[in-house]
């Protein structure tokens, strides 16, 4: 009997849980924590439209505050989760309470890798909140000079950002491209092409090996191991995540690369999670794991959790889907569908990379496991319906489209 379920992690994946009970008829307890003080809001935007002072924090939302009062949920925001007792079934608050459940749902999602140094520094940053980004956004204002550390998703969202406010950017990876462990060097040495032609810096292939300081204790470079100095007054660190379950540790969960689930996104009897701290068996890669950090993800799961809790071990159904996501950078659109792996294949099936619009398919054994779309979400579409297929029909039934 269901009577109680506690969601931790009050971002997409959880807001989407608890609304998905809701409307799937669950009419018992239900409560949503979350360490943070804002509503559930959108992280995409932090990077983009929120840095770049075209929002304020409440475009963020993803609910109204009338709207969220009508799913009747406990909301425990400012609240963080410090443990978990499957013998007991409660979850233990920051507050000291404990919070009894009959099922629960894991959805605390990711925290910022951190450098063993600089973190201390004034003007060295990361981003993953919402705080993160305002201040981040007061700095950039001030009209500095910015280094950006890691190449991926983040850091080149927020080397455009800054670059498009005028300022001075570098932007620093360890690999030869930026993007590359995402979508391949082939792709990666176009983004680049696209951040010198908007006049960002890149310094690739390098690794960094502290921060150069000021006389009041604040940042002033990037030192490399190559003995240079990336000058800067404002860094920002985003050489990604890792998902947080340091709060479970004692619980006896499967933990690894994030909780590890079955198939039905399931951790342990009448425990479950979603979103990017989510790790489980998928179909399309022969049962491997998964953990997938994408904002479309993050609700796919969380609407499969909340069905699969319902139903009973009678109608739940395994979690497969399709992954999808995308970059906004500079004003060109960049999305992905599938797998990406840089040690791919790569085939530009559509379009053309001179005119940067076009569509890249992704093969591994002869196989089309992904597609990148580049201002090209029509072309795409139709790459997704030949996932999975043969890579000898892939470009044939492209080019008939």
């Amino acid at each position: 009997m269901l009577n109680r379920i506690v969601v931790v992690g009050a971002a997409a994946a959880g807001l989407t849980a608890v609304e998905t009970l809701r409307a799937k008829g669950y009419e018992g307890g239900l409560t949503l924590v979350g360490d943070e003080v804002h509503p559930p809001y959108d992280r995409p935007p932090l990077s983009k439209e929120l840095l770049s002072e075209g929002w304020e924090p409440p475009s963020t939302w993803l609910r109204k505050e009338d709207v969220l009062a009508a799913v009747d949920v406990d909301l425990r925001l400012g609240c963080r989760a410090t443990g978990l007792d499957q013998a007991a079934r409660t979850v233990s608050l920051s507050t000291g309470e404990r919070l009894p459940y009959d099922a629960a749902i894991i959805a605390t999602g990711l925290r910022p890798r951190r450098l063993p140094y600089g973190d201390g520094l004034r003007g060295v940053h990361v981003l993953r909140s919402l705080d993160d980004a305002v201040r981040l956004r007061e700095a950039l204002a001030a009209g500095p000079r910015v280094a950006v550390i890691g190449a991926g998703f983040l850091g080149a969202e927020i080397a455009a950002t800054a670059r498009g406010a005028g300022l001075d950017v570098t932007l620093i990876d360890t690999n030869a491209q930026p993007l590359e462990r995402q979508v391949g060097a082939g792709i990666g040495e176009l983004v680049a092409g696209m951040h010198r032609d908007r006049g960002v810096r890149l310094v690739l292939g390098a690794d960094v090996v502290g921060m150069a300081q000021d006389g009041g204790g604040g940042v002033r470079g990037v030192l490399l191991a190559d003995g240079t100095t990336v000058d800067a007054d404002l860094v920002v660190v985003a050489i990604g995540s890792v998902p947080a379950v340091d709060w479970l540790a004692g619980s006896g969960l499967p933990l690894g690369n994030g909780v590890l689930c079955d198939e039905y996104c399931r951790a342990a009897p009448g425990v479950w999670a979603a979103g990017d701290v989510a790790n489980w068996p998928h179909p399309m890669m022969a049962g491997a794991r998964v953990r997938l950090e994408q904002r479309t993800n993050a609700a796919q799961q969380a609407m499969a959790v909340a069905s699969n809790l319902l139903a009973g071990d009678a109608g739940e159904k395994p979690y497969a889907p399709v992954p999808f996501g995308w970059t906004h950078q500079f004003g060109e659109k960049i999305q992905t569908i599938g797998w990406c792996p840089p040690d791919a294949r790569t085939e530009i099936i559509s379009g053309s990379t001179a005119d940067r619009e076009f569509v890249a398919a992704y093969h591994r054994d002869g196989v089309l496991v992904g597609g990148l779309g580049w201002n090209s979400a029509r072309g795409l579409r139709q790459c997704r319906l030949l996932l999975g297929r043969p890579s000898a029909e892939t470009a044939a039934t492209a080019a008939a489209v």
